[in-house]
């Protein structure tokens, strides 16, 4: 595979085959970003775990104590005062049958985030097979079905990100931007770390993180030491 000279350039930047502590890995990071925008740092954390089985599943939300630096439009599900609630807090868009029909008919999805009220549920679900892959479904796990949404409005927009293991046993989490800096990207990673090894399954056997590598938007992976958390 062909790479731009960017790119090239990054990899330079770094030892690939070398395992980073957090603090010296995040500056390697930070030393490949060349793109002309504020690129995202998303880390990929690989869990030795089985995602096909119920009692390995890894899902779960934390908000990072310094946001994402991404403006994330909320959608609620809500009527009668949850909905006037949703409004106050700030959700982007708030409705029930209305929302549900310009999503079917207009295959409408300007919205990062779903949550919903319980009793909403019913109605979300005819539109559950939609959101279900694009990972917009509402869900009591990630916080997203709740009567207080006032609360899972504001965590959203401070910085909630969710973890989910797919297929392939990896999680992927975006810690920040990269004019974040070290120190505030550290913070981010922690705290994301800390809940997923927190959300380990009783099942689970042998080396819970397999491997840990962070990259930015347009950069190459650079691999941690996932034993340092």
């Amino acid at each position: 595979m062909k790479h731009g000279k960017k790119y090239n350039e990054s990899l330079k930047a770094f030892d690939r085959q070398k395992l980073y502590d957090p603090e010296e890995g995040l500056e390697a990071v930070l030393a490949t970003a060349h793109a002309k925008f504020d690129e995202t740092i998303e880390a990929h954390i690989r869990l030795g775990v089985d995602s096909r089985h119920a009692d390995q599943q890894v899902r779960g939300a934390v908000v990072l104590p310094h946001g994402t630096g991404k403006t994330v439009r909320v959608l609620v599900f809500a009527k009668g005062d949850k909905a006037r609630e949703a409004q106050e807090a700030g959700a982007d868009f708030v409705g029930d049958d209305d929302l549900v029909q310009k999503i079917q008919k207009e295959n409408w999805f300007g919205f990062d985030v779903c949550v919903a009220t319980p009793d909403m549920m019913g109605v979300v679900g005819r539109i559950g097979r939609v959101l279900g892959p694009k990972g917009l479904m509402p869900n009591p796990k990630s916080g997203t079905v709740t009567m207080d949404v006032a609360k899972a409005i504001h965590d959203i927009k401070a910085g909630k990100v969710e973890y989910r293991v797919d297929k392939t046993n990896i999680c992927h989490c975006p810690v920040g931007k990269v004019s974040f800096g070290k120190e505030k990207l550290t913070e981010n990673l922690n705290t994301l770390m800390d809940a997923i090894i927190k959300a380990k399954p009783a099942a689970a056997k042998g080396t819970y993180i397999k491997s840990l590598v962070l990259s930015t938007t347009m950069g190459p992976g650079v691999k941690f030491n996932g034993m340092k958390f």
